[in-house]
């Protein structure tokens, strides 16, 4: 690397999926700010506004489409319409997922097969769509979002640790099977982030204390704070760059330390 122009991101175009709010948003806007053309999905239309809204707000123009991920032709036709209005993609993050927290022995095998639809499959089926533009152009990044659950398992999420645990193999994979053309995939393991989701574990309770969820996450974290959407931008742009070109098969946990860390003993 010669220089900070590395990490530029000016010409490319990136496809964010689910990225009309919250952690997709984020990775968007900044990979916006590094120079990329901003291109995003959605399942409804009333989204995809919202998300066209939000992007103009804070000075991006982003392009976006009303999309169901699982659905391979529809995903197929979306990739075909970007490339004929857009560009090729030169950048893809799988982003759009979901999770039921249900203990299993009460969850139907329609919600786990859900949850491993939108969680695994879909991006086997994005990734699959861009792949052989990408190979054509000569290279391209994947990043697929993943989870600390792709390490560790917790109660009631047995269906999402499943999903994101194949969601890391399949991200070593694709490096694995489409390295040789100049594509680079790797995952980002989000530690617990200050999202709208995640706001219900963070409230303050009625006797003034933390909620339990909260102190829990607090005490486990070496930063002692929860991550802010924003703090996976920079890690996202450096994956998304010509700075990562020989980073591949890599899931990078940003957590704040919760990896690195056995947590506070007791007092």
């Amino acid at each position: 690397m010669k220089d900070l122009n590395a990490f530029s991101l000016e010409g490319k175009v990136a496809l964010v999926t689910g990225a009309s709010y919250g952690i997709g948003f984020a990775i968007a806007s900044a990979m916006a700010k590094a120079g990329a053309t901003i291109v995003f999905n959605d399942i409804k239309q009333e989204l995809v506004d919202k998300g066209i809204a939000a992007y103009q707000e804070a000075g991006i123009k982003a392009h976006g489409y009303v999309c169901n991920v699982c659905d391979e032709d529809a995903v197929n036709a979306m990739v075909a319409q970007i490339e004929k209005e857009v560009g090729v993609i030169d950048v893809l993050v799988n982003n759009a997922g979901i999770i039921k927290r249900i203990p299993m022995i009460e969850m139907s095998a329609a919600d786990f097969r859900q949850v491993i639809d939108v969680d695994l499959n879909a991006p086997f089926i994005v990734a699959k769509a861009v792949i052989p533009s990408m190979i054509k152009k000569g290279g391209g990044k994947i990043i697929n979002i993943c989870s600390m659950m792709s390490e560790f398992g917790r109660e009631t999420v047995s269906a999402y640790a499943a999903a994101k645990g194949g969601l890391k193999m399949l991200t070593r994979n694709i490096a694995s099977e489409y390295g040789e053309y100049n594509i680079q995939c790797n995952g980002i393991g989000p530690g617990y982030i200050a999202t709208p989701q995640t706001a219900p574990l963070r409230e303050v309770q009625p006797d003034g204390s933390r909620h339990p969820f909260d102190q829990f996450i607090i005490a486990k974290t070496p930063a002692g704070r929860w991550g802010e959407a924003e703090d996976l931008g920079g890690p996202a742009v450096f994956l998304a760059s010509e700075a990562s070109n020989f980073v591949n098969g890599l899931i990078l946990y940003v957590d704040g330390g919760i990896h690195a860390y056995i947590g506070k003993q007791p007092s």
